[in-house]
């Protein structure tokens, strides 16, 4: 898996504890782009010190069960992701525009107690998500084409067919991932899926699901 100008091999590649950006909503998976809006103090000083190191971050989501810390903070959901940010832009009004590249998931093995504003957790990562086969093999890329081509057609969507179609099915399927409109609990599960293959089987799952749901009401207002 490469990442900016770096290659992530092995599991010494990755550092054991790494900061966390808890954002609801927020997909990143392996491969995967995903740009930010970075305003609040904490987090604008957890990228400048991780700028000076490493350059990740361990994107995640909060718990969906509103339950807080001692602290006031969320409680974290258990499997993240990791990104490296491979662009940094100063907005002139104190944001930064960042992009990170993800890399590969984790799970939390502990919360550390630290004296940075942003919080810290040890983690193990998913050494797996290096060496993902890019081609996918398993990946029922007709079913997820036409699935896709349904939801965009039902939405008056259009989409660049010509990159989807010479798109790798791990790039393809990551990224169909984190554009898709679906909740925080629908995203933790596309994020926490097995492999690619179950992976772009939620992902059919989640859009038939929603393209019936559509249909159902839109049936039941002509009625």
């Amino acid at each position: 898996m490469q990442a900016g100008n770096y290659n992530y091999r092995r599991e010494s590649d990755l550092p054991a504890v790494v900061p966390v950006f808890p954002l609801s909503g927020a997909l990143l998976l392996p491969g995967g782009r995903l740009p930010l809006n970075v305003f609040e103090p904490r987090y604008l000083q957890m990228i400048d010190e991780v700028m000076c190191g490493a350059r990740l971050v361990g994107m995640i989501q909060p718990g969906f069960d509103g339950a807080l810390r001692d602290d006031g903070e969320p409680e974290i959901c258990s499997v993240g992701c990791l990104g490296r940010v491979t662009s940094l832009t100063e907005s002139g009004d104190g944001r930064y525009l960042i992009a990170l590249q993800g890399v590969c998931r984790f799970r939390v093995a502990e919360e550390l107690a630290v004296r940075t504003p942003y919080r810290q957790c040890r983690v193990t990562s998913f050494i797996g998500d290096l060496d993902e086969d890019l081609t996918g093999g398993e990946v029922d890329r007709s079913a997820l084409l036409s699935t896709f081509r349904a939801y965009l057609e039902a939405n008056g969507l259009e989409a660049d067919w010509d990159s989807i179609s010479r798109a790798e099915n791990a790039m393809l399927v990551n990224a169909l991932s984190m554009m898709a409109p679906y909740g925080p609990a629908e995203k933790q599960a596309l994020l926490e899926a097995s492999d690619l293959k179950t992976r772009a089987e939620t992902l059919i799952a989640l859009t038939e699901m929603t393209l019936a749901r559509d249909n159902d009401d839109f049936a039941s207002s002509l009625q």
